[in-house]
């Protein structure tokens, strides 16, 4: 009998530790296993490699599970049949049944994944050495099951799930609101384009390029940009910008008979459909800070800037010289009273 309880107690043992195992390693994330390999600890170095290609870890384990119970079950029926005898072997099979699925498969598997990273990183060593010894078996069964487990690998996350976790995130208290509104805006910058985001032509600030600094001395002082554009003939016939605080030097050093063409700098041009996250690359990559948006006929759209970028991660940005808000709505307002004046 006492043979009979040492067997049954091995079965139930390593039937368990093989359910909490296999739950454990499937239920940890990888993002954050990922983050705990980084400190390069044998234990997470080890459970990252087995999540990378959890497919052989996971056979090796439930390899090792059916042979607790399938070998288990013979030993324990010939044992039982040879002590309990013919007429108890029924009652003994029912009550083994009940103990390996509560003890062996929903106990285990419940603290597998309620404890799964602190047990996960406990098991993570000898599994990894497990998985080598049964490489050859592993081995036979992937190349039997590859058939109907081959197909394309799922991303690790997508853009959904982290703006829920972003949502969670806030509402437990884990990311303050500002972060969590930031993050929202970041996914957005891929949603809008440069039309979306520009300073639209009518409320534009301009200076044709044959002008004097004397002809258009009122309209450098009370623009409120830094950057100005300079035309040609027309809106739509944008030669080059220049800087604002280089004409009121000019003023001051009395230049004021030099002509706007003698101070423009070079302005590049972009789609209105180009997205917004592109726009910031584009920011980045030339150093500059102001660029005119075409339409899809080559006209003049409007003007986007680096701040316009930034507004759409942080919200308005604002300085005590601005007059307007949002140059948008200056635009519509515009457009509505010149519709009524026609």
């Amino acid at each position: 009998m006492l043979k009979l309880t040492i067997i049954v107690l091995i079965i139930l043992i390593g039937s368990a530790l093989c359910s909490a195992t296999e739950t454990a390693l499937l239920s940890v994330s990888p993002i954050k296993v990922q983050q705990l390999a980084q400190p390069k600890k044998p234990a997470a170095l080890a459970l990252w490699v087995i999540k990378k290609k959890i497919n052989r870890p996971i056979a090796t384990v439930v390899i090792i599970n059916n042979i607790f119970n399938i070998v288990g079950s013979i030993l324990i029926g010939n044992i039982a049949a040879s002590v309990l005898g013919n007429a108890w072997l029924g009652v003994f099979s029912a009550i083994l049944t009940f103990l390996v699925i509560v003890f062996g498969e929903i106990i285990p598997k419940t603290l597998g994944e309620r404890y799964a990273m602190r047990f996960a990183l406990t098991i993570a060593l000898p599994v990894q050495g497990l998985t080598f010894l049964f490489t050859p078996i592993v081995w036979f069964m992937e190349k039997i099951t590859s058939p109907f487990t081959q197909g394309k690998k799922l991303p690790t996350t997508n853009e959904a799930e982290i703006m829920f976790l972003t949502r969670i995130g806030y509402k437990e208290g884990v990311i303050e609101g500002d972060e969590a509104e930031m993050i929202r805006r970041v996914f957005r910058l891929n949603d809008k384009s440069a039309f979306d985001i520009m300073t639209p032509r009518i409320a534009t600030t301009y200076l044709y390029s044959n002008s004097t600094i004397a002809e258009v001395k009122s309209d450098i002082i009370n623009s409120q940009h830094s950057r100005i554009i300079v035309i040609g003939d027309s809106i739509d016939d944008v030669l080059g910008m220049v800087l604002k605080h280089e004409l009121l030097k000019a003023m001051i050093e009395g230049k004021e008979n030099q002509k706007i063409a003698d101070f423009m700098r070079d302005v590049r041009f972009i789609p209105d459909t180009l997205r917004v996250d592109i726009l910031l690359k584009e920011f980045q990559k030339y150093r500059q800070h102001l660029m005119v948006v075409l339409d899809e006929y080559g006209g003049m759209s409007g003007v986007v800037t680096l701040e316009d970028v930034l507004e759409e991660l942080t919200g308005e940005i604002v300085d005590e010289t601005d007059k307007s808000v949002d140059l948008q709505v200056v635009a519509r307002m515009r457009g509505k009273i010149k519709l009524k004046d026609e």
